[in-house]
């Protein structure tokens, strides 16, 4: 484990700055499980712990440059207020677009993190492996990852624009519904394929090319005088019910 010099800290603060792809994950059990499931590629990896306090947190550093350096650094180049004493400094893999095999998740445009985040977290335990990001907010965004508990590095996770998704999705037939107060009561829908939950901007809602390839609308039934429902909250009811019906 070498000891970093003063030019190398300054020189990560630049790229900080500078590369808006580059992560810095400072939370252990999110570091494991990114390296676990090969969804980064990991430069280096920063700590502040002696040897045998790093070999205790089960990191694979197997391929990566490991640095001891001062508990300031990492607070300094860290996303969070309170960092594990460990900062792993990467880029995310890129995986190749295929058909999704299990159930799946579209976002059109939403671009709050926490949402976002919140949506792959419920997708990933409730069997929905591939989400596609419509013009969302991007899957490296920090408080997207933190709010995921990691699940954005355990899913396959695309990124790509409203119009290359349709195409994708004509091509493949995809079976996509969503969410409308005139749609069947989710509580009754059945659906016996793979199914793509989409769900829209927290203003506008689905956009209208998205829609027109929906197969199916539901609703989750409410109270008089609530006319919907938190982004994040939907999409996870609309999994949820869906999933349950494998059980």
């Amino acid at each position: 484990m070498e000891n970093t010099s003063k030019n190398f800290i300054s020189n990560l603060k630049k790229q900080k700055r500078e590369n808006k792809a580059l992560l810095f994950l400072d939370n252990a059990k999110i570091i494991r499980d990114a390296l676990k499931n090969n969804t980064i590629k990991a430069q280096y990896i920063l700590t502040s712990l002696s040897e045998e306090e790093f070999q205790t947190l089960n990191i694979d550093c197997a391929g990566v440059e490991l640095y001891h350096t001062d508990e300031r650094n990492i607070e300094m180049l860290a996303d969070t207020k309170t960092p594990q004493k460990v900062l792993c400094i990467a880029y995310l893999s890129q995986y190749v677009v295929e058909m999704p095999k299990t159930n799946f998740l579209v976002l059109d445009t939403l671009q709050d993190p926490g949402n976002v985040g919140t949506l792959i977290r419920t997708a990933k335990a409730c069997g929905f492996e591939y989400i596609f990001l419509l013009d969302s907010v991007r899957k490296q965004n920090e408080k997207l990852i933190r709010s995921s508990v990691g699940a954005v590095f355990d899913s396959k996770v695309y990124e790509m624009s409203k119009e290359q998704f349709v195409d994708f999705a004509k091509k493949n037939k995809l079976h996509l519904i969503m969410t409308d107060m005139d749609g069947e009561n989710i509580f009754n829908f059945k659906v016996d394929d793979v199914v793509g939950v989409v769900v829209g901007n927290e203003g506008n809602g689905v956009c209208e090319e998205i829609e027109k390839i929906c197969k199916d609308k539901v609703k989750i039934p409410m109270k008089e005088g609530i006319e919907s429902l938190n982004a994040g909250v939907s999409g996870s009811i609309i999994m949820y019910e869906i999933n349950k019906r494998k059980f």
